[in-house]
């Protein structure tokens, strides 16, 4: 039943997405080829499951105006999804220099920089994060720098219970466990966390994960 409410939740996102990139397409090829519809298509395309297809907007955005680079921490998250690792933490490098508060940025770079060169070169080289005031950022902030536990992530996200707080909780355990190897946690909390995820990107990226591993 798990699986079949999940795969429900995949499809709808999925196709919706897809009815998206279509109205951006057409408003590029009238003459719109501004960074703004390129990245709103990017991320678009990256929920429809077409994570290639995202960087090449993205991409297409910080050609036409370099400027923006900065800002597209969504473009990490696809790197890494395409496994272009080393490209994937050099863009949340580059993010935390407008945006130094973020422990999801600090996390997609741990997370990209474990997979190109392995957990504990990650947490030496962590990003230095400023307060995060989101539940339960600060616990999963120290999580990764291995400095708290998944049982302090969750109770803290529930204790809280905002649909936000448990979708950080089991996404970003969903990842770290990505990292350590332990495909069985990280299906665990990946299902989760697509499961009931909110209707934003963050959201998205659960679904998008899930699918990936075949939830």
């Amino acid at each position: 039943m798990l699986r079949f409410a999940l795969l429900l939740v995949l499809a709808t996102a999925a196709a919706a997405q897809s009815g998206l990139v279509e109205q951006y397409t057409q408003a590029i090829r009238n003459g719109g080829s501004t960074p703004e519809l390129h990245v709103r298509r990017g991320m678009a395309r990256f929920v429809a499951n077409d994570v290639k297809g995202s960087i090449e907007d993205f991409d297409r955005a910080a050609e036409l105006q370099p400027a923006v680079a900065p800002q597209l921490w969504q473009r990490g998250i696809s790197y890494y999804y395409v496994g272009e690792y080393r490209k994937g933490y050099q863009q949340f490098e580059l993010h935390q220099t407008v945006n130094p508060n973020d422990v999801e940025n600090g996390a997609w770079h741990f997370l990209c920089l474990a997979r190109a060169e392995g957990v504990d070169e990650a947490r030496k080289r962590a990003l230095p994060i400023g307060r995060d005031g989101r539940i339960p950022m600060a616990e999963v902030w120290k999580l990764f720098r291995g400095e708290a536990t998944a049982e302090q992530v969750m109770a803290r996200a529930e204790q809280d219970g905002s649909p936000d707080a448990l979708l950080y909780a089991r996404l970003y355990l969903g990842l770290y466990y990505a990292a350590l190897g332990d495909s069985a946690k990280e299906r665990e909390y990946i299902a989760a966390a697509a499961k009931d995820a909110p209707a934003h990107y963050m959201g998205s990226v659960a679904r998008v994960h899930a699918k990936f591993l075949g939830l």
